[in-house]
């Protein structure tokens, strides 16, 4: 049986710039054997000491995050200006979650009663399975990565083809920190059979997935059969409510920076924006100022704020959301700018693209986009703009813009979304839960929730011997 053989297809350039071979049938056997046998001893590793090791790594991969930040921008295209952000931010959330993990995992004491030692202990589940996607994948990683190694868990890695470095990276960042061997492995393959494999393999304790809904149904269908617990972090077609009373200038440029960042590419990239209407056309001029500001471009150019979406699918599939709209009475208002009529001549380049006079007939405002579209919807009131924004099969993140925080915290209780934001947007914060609702997701990483699926419950009661 010939090894498969995995191209990485540069976003920027439509060529190939990697290559990778995918795993054995042989070695696809021996990973969950092998997880299973590090587990014994790792998961006997006293937490101190597990923590040292992550701290250690953690240090690691800031001293390597200019190198990192380039096969970043390289691989996937955000621009170069902004990936040595996404290193800091992973240690950071990483530290948060190594900061919590001694109260955590601690055991919870029952009922004192005379006579009698009752508690329960937090016990690592096992070998875990990661698969996560390309478009954050330090910040995706560490969700779970970070709390499985320090319940006493192995680790399984299956990357995204696009950015396939990121696991041979984090596995050499800690092994140097003495992580022991086969606590962490990983492998590459393009191959929905042999990722159900690893799936479907009775050693395997565990499954976190990150991406799209159809591969998280994949992934749980191929779980079906057995009794596993399977985390789905999910899409999302995350709404924005902006009120009449806010600043419009600064409105708008948050909206755009929360709609554009990464090329759209973000599961809480805002997605749809509905807009009080007394103030809509003003915010609406206001989107335009700041996107003729934005340069799209080269993303090894310090100086590009946009950079090619991740394949010429996507780049089809973003137009052809665009298409519907217009073709059913939308308006694209994107204002001129320079670097947006002269696309570059190779690569997956979307234009950052305003459309007005959108409905929920379109599939702009009803399925994921996952790219740079602004669409804006005038609304009557708080009561209207609640129900366009609940009007989804996605709920992963929501968020109201206005300078009557009150209101918007009561909205806030109205709202289908996992998290809900009042004047912030697209940030998943490691001390609050993130999890997804409806087709978002299931499961929750970050946060002291984070650390539950990565452990099993088990009771001890203890009675003094009554002589």
């Amino acid at each position: 049986m010939s090894v498969e053989v995995i191209k990485t297809i540069s976003p920027t350039t439509d060529e190939a710039i990697l290559t990778r071979n995918g795993i054995s049938p042989d070695e696809l056997n021996q990973m969950p054997d092998i997880a299973t046998w590090a587990f014994q001893s790792w998961s006997t590793t006293k937490l101190v000491n597990r923590q040292i090791i992550i701290g250690k790594a953690l240090k690691l991969l800031l001293e390597k995050q200019d190198e990192l930040a380039t096969e970043l921008t390289v691989q996937m295209g955000r621009p170069i200006a902004y990936t040595a952000k996404e290193i800091t931010t992973a240690v950071k959330r990483a530290e948060y979650l190594l900061k919590i993990s001694d109260e955590v995992l601690k055991d919870t004491d029952g009922e004192a009663e005379k006579g009698f030692k009752r508690f329960i202990r937090k016990i690592p589940v096992g070998p875990v399975l990661v698969i996560f996607a390309w478009n954050y994948p330090y910040l995706i990683l560490v969700n779970s990565l970070i709390p499985a190694l320090l319940a006493g868990n192995t680790v399984i890695l299956k990357p995204s083809p696009q950015t396939p470095t990121i696991v041979e990276q984090i596995s050499k960042v800690f092994s140097q920190a003495g992580l022991p061997h086969g606590v962490i492995q990983y492998f590459h393959s393009g191959s929905p059979t042999i990722i159900e494999s690893v799936v479907r393999s009775p050693k395997i304790a565990l499954v976190c997935f990150t991406g799209s809904v159809a591969g998280g149904l994949a992934v749980q269908s191929a779980a079906s059969d057995r009794i596993v617990n399977v985390g789905l972090e999910l899409g999302g077609k995350d709404p924005a409510y902006v009120r009449g009373d806010v600043d419009i200038a600064w409105a708008a440029e948050e909206i755009v920076d929360g709609a554009i960042f990464n090329s759209g590419q973000s599961c809480c990239s805002i997605e749809r924006v509905y807009v009080d209407e007394k103030i809509h056309d003003e915010f609406v001029a206001a989107v335009q100022n700041v996107l003729k500001g934005y340069k799209l471009g080269d993303p090894l150019d310090k100086e590009t704020h946009v950079g090619p979406v991740i394949s010429k699918r996507s780049k089809d599939a973003i137009n052809a959301h665009i298409k519907d709209a217009i073709d059913k009475g939308a308006t694209n208002a994107t204002p001129d700018n320079e670097t947006f009529s002269n696309l570059p001549q190779k690569g997956n380049f979307v234009v950052p693209t305003l459309l007005t006079n959108v409905d929920h007939t379109m599939a702009v405002m009803k399925e994921e986009t996952f790219g740079p579209v602004i669409p804006v919807m005038k609304v009557k009131s708080d009561t209207e703009a609640v129900k366009l924004m609940n009007d989804s099969e996605f709920g992963l993140t929501a968020s109201v813009w206005t300078k009557d925080t009150a209101r918007g915290y009561e909205l806030c209780d109205y709202i289908e979304a996992g998290t809900v934001f009042v004047n912030r947007c697209d940030y998943p914060s490691p001390d609050l839960a993130w999890t997804g609702w409806k087709n978002s997701g299931k499961g929750v990483t970050l946060s002291r929730f984070g650390f539950d699926q990565f452990v099993k419950l088990k009771s001890y009661h203890l009675k003094d011997y009554p002589k």
